[in-house]
This record gives structure tokens, C-alpha cells and sequence, in this order.
């Protein structure tokens, strides 16, 4: 039995051990790395721990610290009203609204885990003050990163329009954003009338603050308009400090390409400097499980890719003589993988892998490559890729276990079910 297929078989006990028993995921994943990496291919501890994914540690931390902090203080609470107010309390609307906020981000070149850290906190902000699902809150923003993502100056787009140049393949970087951007709104029409999204139809916010304790909403057009049940959060000192907070943390991200989890930190600690009892429990409010479930996971995928088993998988795939079954092959590996580790790097790598398909003129390039690009990141709302992870450790911690449950099956589903509509569309035709 080869290494390559030693590992994958050791992750399919992972996922079952954690299923049926007590044991943390996290920690079993790094076991794993361990007993694997020390019996099977003679690792060192050195090597073991270099697939720990610290900047993604820094991100997950840093990031929930901050809206710790500014939770604390009763920033997330202006910020709710603020846009509750510019949408005149439609809640309906608030979920597309922080869709579009992180497509944004994204197309004008913010990093996934960025767009994400920044506005995830906010999001469920908003989730839990008006009775709007976590889950279906968590999805529009996961699937508005990826939906901005592939635009030229994204960085996704940017990856993957290189990579198609370096490799002499045709590109079309138009039709992709278009097409990555069209797939995630409809999507996210699909999540809204799954995860509740029907029942916020006509509902207008209805209370003054979402500090209060009447947090309720009423039918649009019912009597008497806003109910104002406490006063909102107004805007003091501690909260003014921590807005400019996060308007540093977006503009490093966004013009001066620093990393959000060291700046999320840096942040957090003036604050704390400055106010620290806005600080009071903040470290508290670190999803340190999560952290441990993600953190863990990524470093035993990091393993099996020195293993060298992703790329096993690809050469499987190349050896197949049928070029369109080999495409939706490569697609749902590319979808499957990126699950559990980084879409930058599966688009990286996986495009190349195309290139054999691509050659013997059967397999349209520019269909092929949207199609694995749009598989490989719309499975990104995974609670094990980043944002996901950053979706679940943003969670109120009573409902934390069940979004971490309806995102591993979300996204699951959507690496089976993504590939073969993206395969349908783009590949099949023979048009692209």
C-alpha cells in the first residue's frame, strides 16, 4: 500500500473517530500529522510542525480579539444600528448587503481572510440581533468573497489569470469574474430560501439598539413604525478609537497588502492600552476551539501534500483516456481539497494539472479553467477553510456548534454538487 493512499485513508478515520465519539477533530488531525508523519514517510518534528498554518492561527486570533474588544465596548452595536438604518431596518436586505460589502472588498484586491475577518464579526452582529440565521448570514459573506474574488485585480483572479498565462492556455479573465459573480448570487438565492431567508421578507427592525433587550421586528407597514426600546449605543470615545481601529485594519489590507491577523493584534493591543476596560474578557471571546479544529486540520492536509498524495490524485486523473469524465475529476479534487486547505494554492496547482486535457483539444480551456476555479472556491463557506473558520469563530458560542455543523455539510455538499453544475455549464458544451 503507497504512502499517498496511507494518508488518505488515516483522514477518512479522522472525520469517522470525531463523528462517532468525544474526540476533538483538531487534535486528532494533529495526531495524526504526527503518527503518520513519524512512522510512515519519517518525518521530523520539525517538518511535522511546518505545516501548522501560523499566519492563519494569527488571522483566527487577531481577528476575533478585535471584534471582541469592540463588542465589548459597544462598537458592533453602533455599527448594527448604523446599517440598520441605511437599509430603513429592511432585514431582508441586511444579509445582501453584507454580501455585496465583501464582494467589493475582494474584487478591489483585499485577500479572502481579510474581506472575511472584517466583515464576518459584523454580519453576525446583525444575525443575532434580528433573528437572522447565522448560517444563512455566514454563506453571503463566505460566497461574497468568492464572488469578487476573480475579478482581474482580485486575487483570485489574479492567480489564476497568471497561471493560465504562464502555461500558454487561453483565458477570457471577463467571462470568468462574470461567471464566479452570477454562480454566487445564485447560490445565495438558493441559501436564502433554505436558511430562512423567506421568513424576513417584509419584517422592518423595530427596536432602537441591538444592545437592548427587545430585540423584535414587525411587518412592513405595521402600526406605528420603529418601536424604540432602548437607547442606541452612541459614540464615545472607546468606540470612536476602535472605528479607526477597523478602518486601519481595512486600508492596510486593501492598499498596503499588510497581513490582518498581525494588524488585528496590534490593533487590539493599543486599544487594550487605551481603554482597557473596553478590554475586560476579550481573550475570552477567542474561539480557541475552532482555532484548535482548523489549525489542526490544515496541518495534517499540509502533510499529505509533502506526501505528495494531491498530486497522486492528478496523476490518477491524467491517466484517464476520457477527457470529460478527467475534467470533472479534476474539478471535484480541486473543490474536495480546497475544503480543507488554501484556494489560493489549489488554483495554483491544479490548473497545470489540467494541461494534458487542455492540449488534446477535446476539453475547452477557458470553460475548464472557469469551471475548476468557481468548484474550488465556492466551497470556501467550509468551517475548515478560512473563512469558514472565520464565519464559525465570529458565532455566538451557543450556536457555534451547530453553524460549524450546517457549514461541514454546506460544504460537503457544495464540493460534490459545485463541480458537476460548474462541469455541466462550462465544460460540457464545448463552447468555452
Amino acid at each position: 500500500m503507497s504512502d499517498q493512499v496511507i494518508s488518505i485513508i488515516a483522514l477518512v478515520l479522522i472525520f469517522a473517530i470525531a463523528t462517532f465519539s468525544s474526540v476533538h477533530l483538531g487534535v486528532l488531525a494533529i495526531v495524526a500529522a504526527f503518527i503518520v508523519g513519524s512512522t510512515v514517510v519519517n518525518e521530523s518534528t520539525d517538518d511535522i510542525f511546518s505545516g501548522f498554518p501560523g499566519d492563519l492561527f494569527v488571522v483566527l486570533v487577531g481577528v476575533t480579539l478585535l471584534f471582541g474588544i469592540a463588542k465589548s465596548n459597544g462598537t458592533v452595536d453602533w455599527l448594527v444600528n448604523a446599517a440598520v438604518k441605511a437599509v430603513r431596518g429592511r432585514i431582508a436586505l441586511i444579509p445582501w448587503v453584507m454580501f455585496l460589502v465583501t464582494a467589493v472588498l475582494t474584487a478591489v484586491g483585499a485577500v479572502t481572510p481579510a474581506a472575511v475577518g472584517i466583515v464576518a464579526p459584523i454580519g453576525l452582529g446583525f444575525a443575532a440581533s434580528y433573528g437572522i440565521s447565522p448560517v444563512l448570514m455566514g454563506l453571503f459573506i463566505a460566497n461574497g468573497a468568492s464572488a469578487g474574488g476573480f475579478s482581474p485585480i482580485g486575487v483570485f483572479g489574479s492567480i489564476t489569470n497568471n497561471v493560465v498565462e504562464r502555461n500558454d492556455l487561453p483565458g477570457n479573465p471577463a467571462l470568468l469574474f462574470t461567471a464566479s459573480f452570477l454562480f454566487n448570487v445564485g447560490l445565495c438565492v438558493i441559501i436564502f430560501l433554505i436558511f430562512g431567508g423567506r421568513q424576513l421578507l417584509g419584517r422592518i427592525a423595530t427596536t432602537g439598539g441591538v444592545g437592548a433587550d427587545d430585540r423584535r421586528s414587525e411587518p412592513a407597514g405595521a402600526t406605528g413604525g420603529a418601536v424604540i426600546s432602548s437607547e442606541p449605543p452612541g459614540l464615545d470615545l472607546p468606540r470612536a478609537l476602535t472605528l479607526l481601529g477597523l478602518l486601519s485594519l481595512v486600508a492596510g489590507a486593501l492598499f498596503f497588502d499588510l497581513d490582518v491577523g498581525l494588524m488585528a493584534l496590534t490593533i487590539a493591543v493599543v486599544l487594550s492600552l487605551v481603554a482597557p476596560q473596553s478590554a475586560k474578557g476579550a481573550v475570552d471571546r477567542c474561539a480557541w476551539s475552532t482555532v484548535l479544529l482548523v489549525c489542526g486540520i490544515v496541518t495534517y492536509v499540509s502533510q499529505m501534500e509533502r506526501m505528495g498524495t494531491i498530486d497522486y490524485l492528478g496523476e490518477r486523473v491524467a491517466d484517464i483516456q476520457a477527457p470529460l469524465l478527467g475534467a470533472l475529476l479534476i474539478c471535484l479534487i480541486g473543490a474536495v481539497v480546497s475544503a480543507f486547505a488554501s484556494t489560493t494554492g489549489m488554483l495554483g496547482a491544479l490548473i497545470p494539472l489540467a494541461v494534458p486535457f487542455l492540449l488534446t483539444g477535446q476539453v475547452g480551456a477557458v470553460g475548464l479553467i472557469t469551471a475548476l476555479a468557481i468548484s474550488a472556491s465556492v466551497v470556501d463557506a467550509s468551517p475548515f477553510s478560512t473563512s469558514g473558520a472565520l464565519v464559525t469563530a465570529n458565532t455566538p458560542a451557543d450556536q457555534r456548534d451547530l453553524v460549524f455543523r450546517r457549514l461541514m455539510t454546506w460544504g460537503l455538499g457544495i464540493a460534490l454538487v459545485g463541480p458537476l453544475v460548474t462541469w455541466s455549464l462550462f465544460v460540457v458544451p464545448g463552447s468555452l
